[in-house]
């Protein structure tokens, strides 16, 4: 069989026609719903009874109001065992979530000042300065003068070599 493009005005007839029927459809399940529910109210409540004296109607109310009251708590108990299960629904999900493990992104190396971190690490409330350049500087400048020391004994020692090869030179 050849294929053939539909023509656009077919399509569109034959949608608008589809639209129609699936109307149709739903007007008659309605109708059918309607009627459904006519039937059972029909089968299971009964007409109320007019017939009787101001007593007898103050009655039928109170026995009204206390099935609705019963029912109302049915349907408390259970919206109540619903938010239950909807809770624990919730608590293991976040439980698997756990135990799955999320999958935490590479850490960067990050150039802070200690004044920065010591902030970061108390909040912002506690304010901590510390001059460690300060310190750094005196520790370098007792490690410098030691160094010096030792670069005069170096120098001597040197010397001491070098008074002494001249001295094996000279004789």
């Amino acid at each position: 069989m050849s294929e053939k493009k539909m023509t656009s005005s077919r399509r569109h007839h034959l949608k608008s026609l589809i639209l129609q029927i699936a109307m149709n459809w739903i007007e008659q399940e309605k109708k059918e719903i309607e009627t459904a529910k006519e039937a059972y109210m029909a089968e299971h409540c009964s007409a109320p009874d007019m017939s009787g004296d101001q007593a007898a109607l103050m009655e039928l109310c109170k026995k009204l109001h206390a099935t609705i009251d019963k029912i109302d708590d049915e349907r408390y108990d259970a919206e109540a065992k619903v938010q239950k299960a909807d809770k624990e629904i919730e608590d293991l999900k976040i439980k698997v979530v756990d135990l799955i493990g999320v999958k935490k992104p590479a850490l960067k190396k990050v150039r802070m000042s200690a004044d920065t971190m010591l902030q970061a690490l108390l909040g912002s409330k506690h304010k901590v300065n510390m001059d460690l350049r300060a310190n750094l500087k005196q520790v370098k400048k007792e490690v410098k003068e030691e160094p010096t020391e030792a670069v005069g004994d170096w120098r001597k020692n040197i010397e001491d070599k070098a008074d002494r090869k001249k001295m094996f030179e000279a004789s």
